[in-house]
């Protein structure tokens, strides 16, 4: 029986295993571990690729979104509008600054519906965070139009949209700064944790430089920071990957015409949207929504098909300890029914998408 994980991690090491044993060595024997030459150089591949001034480095993505609002000037009671569609990070770092998660229903995209911002905003409302989920950037005109009407900070949470666009612009380059993830199984992964914040703003950048470094600046402290430093080793890992970065994203955009290739008839599943005018997806995941979820999940499971339910299978305000459970939100709920998300990565083969889609026809031709 064939054999198809969710993501195959020893594969993302062992497929280029030599190029990263001489970056190892190569790195190592220089010494070169904490804020050297490696990470200088990604940071500007990805702030070429970007378009954008400044990019900084630091241990991961939760740490770039607590930071953003940390320096961004967040206040105790500010309110934050986001998706509830999205990993306990997001509110996570409005928390940690003592802000206020303010909780968005979802469209049929499974993004935050523009169209519902406008009602949850209040004189307390500082900030909009919209997610660039799956790989697909959000329709971000009202998003803007909403921010410059009322006076809001857009920080997004773009760790799965490297890559993305909309109209034309990069995830993450839409408001005062985005940040992205380079956890294993992203679309640009190192062998751990990893992240990075984007932005425009010359003095915003600067305060990201010093604070991810204790407040540092030349060994002088200059204002309160953290240790939040992407490690020089995974920077060279990572530049190392994102010189085919572009085939990357063909590879997966390949994938994803074929599951709908294969799967476009079969009406017990809504298959994501790809691309149109003004979008480019780059398939971080591939998220269907599907009937009988949890019965094809298992079915799949007893054919060695792995597959997810994203964020544990709960939306932000399915998480009753974390006490945003007040928030009516049926579009999200609904949406957690039937999501379920595919084998999407490099180390998938065209007979896995093909014998992965096989296997859904047939559950529900027998259902």
């Amino acid at each position: 029986m064939k054999k198809v994980p969710f993501f195959n991690y020893p594969e993302l090491y062992n497929s280029n295993k030599e190029e990263f044993l001489k970056i190892f060595d190569e790195v190592a024997s220089r010494g070169a571990y904490i804020l050297q030459n490696d990470i200088v150089e990604f940071e500007k591949s990805i702030a070429n690729y970007c378009n954008v001034k400044h990019a900084i480095g630091v241990a991961n993505a939760t740490d770039a979104l607590e930071m953003a609002f940390h320096i961004s000037g967040i206040k105790e009671g500010d309110e934050v509008i986001l998706p509830s569609h999205t990993m306990t990070a997001s509110p996570s770092a409005v928390i940690a600054n003592k802000g206020i998660p303010i909780l968005v229903d979802c469209n049929e995209e499974g993004m935050i519906n523009p169209d519902l911002i406008e009602e949850k905003i209040t004189q307390k409302t500082k900030y909009i965070m919209p997610v660039q989920l799956n790989g697909r950037t959000c329709k971000m005109e009202k998003i803007i139009s909403l921010a410059e009407k009322y006076h809001l900070t857009i920080i997004e949470d773009s760790a799965q949209g490297l890559g993305s666009t909309y109209r034309g612009k990069q995830a993450g380059t839409f408001g005062l700064a985005g940040v992205f993830s380079f956890y294993p199984a992203k679309i640009l992964g190192t062998f751990g944790d990893g992240g990075m914040i984007i932005t425009n703003d010359d003095t915003f950048a600067e305060k990201c430089f010093k604070f991810r470094d204790h407040g540092r600046s030349n060994l002088d402290c200059e204002m309160w920071g953290r240790n939040s430093r992407l490690h020089n080793l995974h920077a060279a890992f990572l530049n190392f990957q994102f010189k085919s970065f572009n085939k990357t994203i063909q590879r997966r955009r390949e994938v994803a015409k074929l599951y709908h290739k294969y799967l476009v008839d079969e009406s017990n599943i809504k298959l994501p949207l790809f691309d149109d005018d003004n979008h480019f997806d780059t398939f971080q995941n591939f998220e269907v929504l599907v009937n009988k979820r949890d019965q094809l999940k298992e079915f799949l499971a007893i054919n060695n098909i792995g597959t997810i339910i994203q964020w544990g299978g709960k939306a932000i305000h399915q998480f009753e300890r974390l006490g945003l459970n007040h928030f009516d939100l049926p579009q999200t709920d609904k949406y957690f029914e039937n999501c379920l998300m595919l084998p999407m990565n490099l180390f998938i083969s065209n007979d896995d998408v093909k014998y992965v889609s096989q296997k859904i026809i047939e559950f529900y031709k027998n259902a």
